[in-house]
């Protein structure tokens, strides 16, 4: 293995495959390019480097039109910026919308890798929209010749350039929609601006501009991009911004900097959309410029309702977004707050809930249970954790405002979401109330007021109005009426028993295991958590369904690998054995290998699993005041050998299930005998 070096370059003759047969599926492709950069001193770590493009892989696909594709990543494993190319025969299957990909970039960075080195490999990807250049690859008979190629691209300042101006078309075989000007070329735009994003910012954030910039030229219109990538981001000139007539969001991310283009019709989408459809996408920007009715930037905040909704985000994809934020903002409240008050119980007992606040405010020593110095202890940690868990609420509707509304959301969506709990209305309160704050606070961010208090409109005008208007609703008109759902909904809970109980246990079970960390799976844990405010009975066994069902998908990986090894590849094995402890630390995530390389066998499995396990949970009143920590929160579990035999029973069925599915159910995601037994490799 070489030894990498500050100016080791990005490609070398040994990163490349010419021809080459990897597999059938593209996590065998993206396992064997991985080893390649191992083996050249790339990376240290084969598996970890697979791992975390194949996370990136699973967050949206990286194949591209014209049979490309560029999974790309950033990991502590990789020791020096590279690029490993294979050209495939045959193709495999990357999620492109016109077919699978015969050129393979594997683009890996290191954590934290400096801005040069982003650049290099952002001018790779912004290369690979131009047909000249791909065609260059596909024709050419050598991996030195492929070095060349690559390195006049990323390093066009001492080399000539082999690729095709930025105005030539993106490599698609899919048609372009030529923007029909005969009505708009007489008044078009002088120009549009554009920003685009992917969650990693090596790749497809540059193709998508390189691409929206051609169909600008192709159009005749000029489209200026700000990319918001890993290699930095140079912010558009406000001039320029303020003489555009429209803009398009093509992100998977969310716009830093937003409300600096307030009151500009917007056309939003994913960044691949940029990227398989940039004339489409220029089209609906030049039809919108002219439309009074488009969706607008509005203010701070995210875009208006349009009445031509050809290129904006759904309502349903958009609420969606606004609850996650909210939720992974309220997150961190809760398990600080549910961890510390679950030792608090530890030390002090559960008695010390009743008498901690006299004992820590009012140092009233005396109202200390049997314990001594432990049990204050307890007493404090338990203070803490309550302080951290009021937050919840707050926190809840703040973030759900401010993922709408922007900053001068916040103020109105916190006091919202504090009405809420003075009322008794709870976790319901803070949802609704959240929604109300953000869409009052976007509603007076429209408002039209006298040039000289814009400047006020987002600390003092919005805030102010906004907190008044959801603070009345919220005390007038919906205070009761949601304290009175949620009161319901904590009676039903309670009241809960045999069959209905069981039923809830395995939906939640579903839950959480039908997506391992996704959308399905945060509406479930928040609505486990939100809970725990609460500290019923009814309560406490939602949260142990959850958190044990959410054990089962990485232990049921870890116990299937194990057994079964051999209907596993080398890279699972080794998964498997990690996931033995996340599983027990109750990260869901460890299963995500698997599920990412042959869903359709394993989450059904997974599913199966986890709705045994939240049936069991339920069925056999455990409970749990501890939002998460797995096994190792032991102390916070109420009938705790259940739970253990719980958990068990659901992840030998989810095993069960798996290896039985890899067995007997056949899949385009199998694995080839080699890469199940490498012995079966021959040299």
């Amino acid at each position: 293995m070489s030894t990498p070096t500050a100016d080791q370059p990005v490609i070398a003759e040994d990163l490349i495959l010419l021809d080459a047969d990897l597999g059938e599926t593209k996590a065998q492709v993206i396992e064997r390019l991985a080893g390649v950069l191992a083996s050249a001193g790339r990376a240290t770590d084969t598996d970890a480097l697979r791992d975390a493009a194949l996370a990136r892989e699973a967050q949206s696909a990286t194949g591209l039109p014209g049979g490309i594709a560029i999974p790309h990543c950033r990991s502590e494993a990789v020791t020096s910026a590279s690029l490993g190319f294979a050209r495939l025969n045959p193709k495999v299957d990357f999620g492109a919308p016109d077919g699978p990909a015969d050129l393979v970039f594997l683009i890996a960075a290191p954590t934290g890798a400096g801005s040069a080195h982003m650049k290099l490999l952002s001018s790779l990807a912004r290369a690979l929209v131009k047909p000249e250049f791909v065609a260059s690859l596909r024709n050419a008979s050598s991996a030195s010749e492929i070095v060349t190629l690559v390195d006049d691209v990323i390093n066009p300042a001492t080399k000539p350039a082999v690729a095709a101006p930025v105005a030539a078309a993106p490599v698609s075989t899919a048609k372009h929609s030529t923007p029909d000007t005969s009505a708009e070329a007489s008044s078009a735009p002088k120009h549009i601006v554009a920003v685009t994003a992917c969650p990693t910012g090596i790749a497809h954030t540059y193709m998508a501009a390189d691409s929206l910039v051609a169909a600008g030229e192709r159009a005749g219109v000029t489209v200026h991009v700000e990319t918001q990538g890993s290699s930095g981001s140079t912010p558009l000139d406000p001039a320029i911004i303020a003489g555009a007539e429209a803009v398009i969001f093509a992100t998977d991310v969310g716009v830093k900097g937003r409300e600096r283009f307030a009151g500009k019709p917007v056309i939003s989408s994913g960044v691949k959309r940029a990227i398989n459809e940039p004339d489409v996408m220029v089209t609906e920007a030049l039809r919108a410029a002219l439309n009074p009715d488009a969706a607008r930037v509005g203010g701070t905040a995210v875009a208006a309702e349009s009445n031509d909704s050809a290129g904006e985000l759904g309502w349903g994809t958009r609420i969606r977004q606004i609850l996650l934020t909210g939720v992974s903002y309220m997150i961190p409240f809760v398990a600080a707050g549910g961890l510390l008050i679950a030792l608090g119980f530890l030390l002090g007992g559960y008695e010390i809930s009743g008498v901690a606040e006299d004992i820590v405010v009012n140092n009233s020593i005396t109202s200390l249970p049997d314990g001594g110095i432990t049990a204050y202890l307890g007493a404090v940690l338990f203070q803490i954790g309550a302080l951290s868990f009021s937050f919840l609420v707050p926190a809840l509707a703040g973030y759900i405002s401010y993922a709408i509304a922007d900053r001068p959301g916040l103020a109105p969506g916190f006091t919202a979401g504090a009405v809420a709990v003075l009322v008794g209305a709870g976790f319901i309160g803070g949802l609704v109330g959240g929604l109300i704050a953000g869409f009052v606070a976007l509603w007076i961010s429209k408002w039209k007021i006298p040039t000289v208090l814009r400047g006020l409109m987002p600390v003092v005008i919005i805030p102010l109005f906004a907190t008044l208007i959801v603070g009345a609703i919220m005390f007038l008109l919906l205070g009761k009426p949601l304290a009175a759902i949620t009161s319901g909904l904590t009676d039903w809970l309670n009241g809960l028993s045999g069959s209905s109980v069981i039923i809830l246990g395995i939906i939640l079970g579903l839950m959480m295991c039908f997506d391992l960390g996704g959308p399905v799976n945060k509406a479930a844990y928040a609505f486990a958590t939100a809970g725990l405010s609460v500290t019923d009975t009814a309560s406490l066994r939602i949260m142990a369904a959850v958190m044990a069902a959410g054990m089962v998908p990485p232990l049921a990986m870890a116990l299937a690998s194990t057994v079964r090894s051999r209907l596993f590849t080398e890279a699972e094995r080794e998964n498997g054995k990690a996931a033995w402890f996340l599983g027990a630390a109750f990260i869901s995530e460890g299963a995500i290998p698997f599920a990412a390389a042959d869903p359709f066998r394993v989450i059904p499995s997974m599913m199966a699993g986890g709705a045994v396990t939240g049936a069991m949970i339920m069925a056999f009143n455990v409970t749990l005041s501890a939002p998460h920590g797995g096994i190792f929160v032991f102390f916070a579990i109420g009938n705790i050998l259940w739970f253990i035999v719980s958990l068990a029973v659901g992840t030998i069925v989810s095993a069960f299930l798996v290896v039985s599915a890899k067995q007997f159910v056949k899949s385009k995601n199998s694995p080839t005998e080699a890469e199940l037994d490498p012995a079966l490799v021959t040299v």
